[in-house]
């Protein structure tokens, strides 16, 4: 797909702004930028857009799963994805009957409804008083919720979201909750409910980060994540992520945006410490006022600016970097429904899988020390549940996913009987040995799961890295989640906004600061940095 729309200047390319990925943050980024009068040409390393955001039907005809990310509430909740208003362009959210679930081993479940009421009965109902509890939480959300939301997902330090915040603070509840997210999950969820399926609601959205449950700031996560369900929903693209990637791109080619798959850039040329040009195999593009880079940190710095164009600092602070978990994800076809035992009447979309509080930090230890977990925490997806366009009558397109080591260094379920152990290699036998492992924690929750399989695809971290570059390792969120390269320290110590030591060159990918998440902000920050020091740079002239 090239449709060279830049003019040529001595058979060089030139356009404004060059965005190297055409991820959900590179194409916020180029979306920006057009709507700024801006011409702007997207380089994509594959042979298809949306980098972690897409879908495909390879597993089993009919069935559609999302290949990677699925379920937005971070893109339903944040202004800038909002703002591109991109149901004009044919992007449709579709909602599960329920948001979340978790399934205990008796049977029991915790459900956040689609209604903050019916949530509040159902905790009620396992525990009386949470009930209660979560409503006065979901009361201070609808105070603070907006601010805090723009607080979290703009450049650091964060003015305008944080004097929004600021006044909101002051009424009561608000310092509170800002506590609150600042807390160990576990603490967190052991101050505010005293019953298993509230507590383990928020712990297993949590979870969704590689934090610790023990470990400050990690109940952040978890209450991002589940008040955004209860406000907004998990909603999932009709018809597959695919939909919600191919709606940015048609807006930004109606716009006059260029997109060209399959081809990499292999290099950025500095000149005068100012990014001026980007190289693929082929041909040199010239960037008249910036290039953007939604890229990992390592992939920029050392990669595609050599180290000699960066400051020696900036060399010795990334070898600090640290990834997040590695991942295996596991896709099914299935001729039926998920045989739950004691399914909620209510069908969540979104499926956690940990037996108590205790094995969930158990797990997230187990990852830290380098340890296959021998009873992985599950995060599971119902795809026909939330969108039946994308499965035949009757059937299910289902995934899970689960944390590994980036590093193994031992199989936590080695010498159990029965188990095959896993050795860290992920070739073919440890993804074998993974997915068995899956499939029965599943089929623990739902007796005959397996006899409705129809069809598998095991996506390790090998698989998941050469089909999307920045899921270095199978790492998700660009670098780890940790307070400790978050803020000012991402992606390194001194940084917490889009600019680079290079001039022009912005750093666009999670990565940067907010992070990971499908909500666009880390595109966003750059593309209005570029915006900015553009204006700064131009001399001004009276109309």
């Amino acid at each position: 797909m090239r449709q060279r729309t830049g003019k040529r200047e001595d058979d060089v390319t030139t356009t404004d702004a060059v965005v190297i990925g055409s991820g959900p943050n590179g194409l916020v980024a180029a979306n920006l930028l057009v709507d700024a009068g801006w011409s702007v040409v997207v380089l994509e390393e594959q042979e298809r857009p949306g980098g972690a955001v897409w879908s495909d039907d390879t597993v089993a005809p009919g069935h559609v799963h999302d290949t990677f990310s699925s379920f937005y509430p971070l893109a339903a909740g944040s202004p800038t994805i909002r703002g591109l208003h991109l149901e004009q362009d044919g992007l449709e959210w579709v909602q599960a009957p329920a948001v979340v679930g978790h399934s205990f081993p008796d049977g029991r479940w915790g459900v956040l409804h689609r209604d903050r009421h019916d949530t509040a009965a159902a905790m009620d109902a396992d525990t009386h008083g949470d009930g209660e509890a979560w409503l006065a939480l979901c009361e201070t959300w609808d105070r603070v919720g907006d601010d805090l939301i723009r607080c979290l997902l703009t450049p650091f330090p964060p003015v305008r979201g944080g004097a929004g915040l600021a006044r909101q603070v002051l009424r009561p509840g608000g310092f509170e909750l800002v506590r609150e997210m600042l807390m160990p999950a576990r603490s967190l969820v052991e101050k505010l409910f005293r019953g298993d399926a509230a507590r383990l609601l928020v712990a297993g959205n949590a979870a969704h980060a590689d934090i610790g449950l023990e470990a400050p700031g990690s109940a952040a996560m978890g209450l991002l994540l589940v008040l955004l369900g209860q406000s907004v929903g998990f909603p999932v693209p009709r018809g597959g992520a695919a939909g919600f990637s191919g709606a940015m791109v048609r807006r930004l080619q109606h716009k006059g945006g260029e997109l060209c798959l399959g081809e990499p850039a292999v290099g950025v040329r500095v000149h005068d410490g100012r990014a001026i040009a980007v190289r693929t195999a082929s041909r040199e593009i010239s960037a008249r006022r910036a290039v953007l880079a939604d890229v990992s940190a390592p992939a920029l710095y050392g990669g595609l600016v050599a180290w000699d164009e960066l400051p020696a600092r900036l060399r010795h602070r990334m070898q600090r970097f640290e990834w997040d978990p590695s991942t295996v994800k596991v896709d099914w076809a299935l001729d039926g429904p998920v045989p739950w035992e004691g399914a909620p009447d209510v069908a969540p979309g979104t499926v956690h899988v940990a037996d108590s509080l205790d094995q969930l930090s158990l797990t997230g230890g187990q990852v830290a020390a380098g340890l296959v977990p021998d009873r992985p925490f599950l995060l599971v997806g119902q795809m026909g549940v939330a969108d039946p366009t994308r499965v035949p009558p009757g059937g299910e397109a289902l995934w899970a996913y689960t944390h590994v080591p980036q590093r193994v260094r031992g199989d936590a379920a080695a010498g159990s009987a029965g188990v095959r152990t896993i050795h860290g290699s992920w070739d073919d036998a440890d993804l074998e040995a993974m997915a068995e492992r899956v499939e029965a924690r599943i089929e623990s929750r739902a007796p005959g799961f397996r006899d409705r399989i129809t069809a598998r695809r095991v996506l390790g971290p090998k698989q998941l890295e050469a089909m999307d570059r920045n899921l270095s390792g199978g790492a998700i969120n660009g670098g780890t989640a940790g307070l400790h390269q978050q803020l000012v320290f991402r992606p390194v110590a001194g940084s917490g906004r889009a600019e680079t030591p290079v001039s022009s060159l912005y750093l666009a990918s999670a990565s940067a600061h907010p992070g990971g998440g499908v909500h666009g902000a880390c595109g966003a920050n750059a593309a209005r940095a570029a915006l900015w020091h553009h204006r700064l740079r131009t001399p001004w002239r009276r109309p």
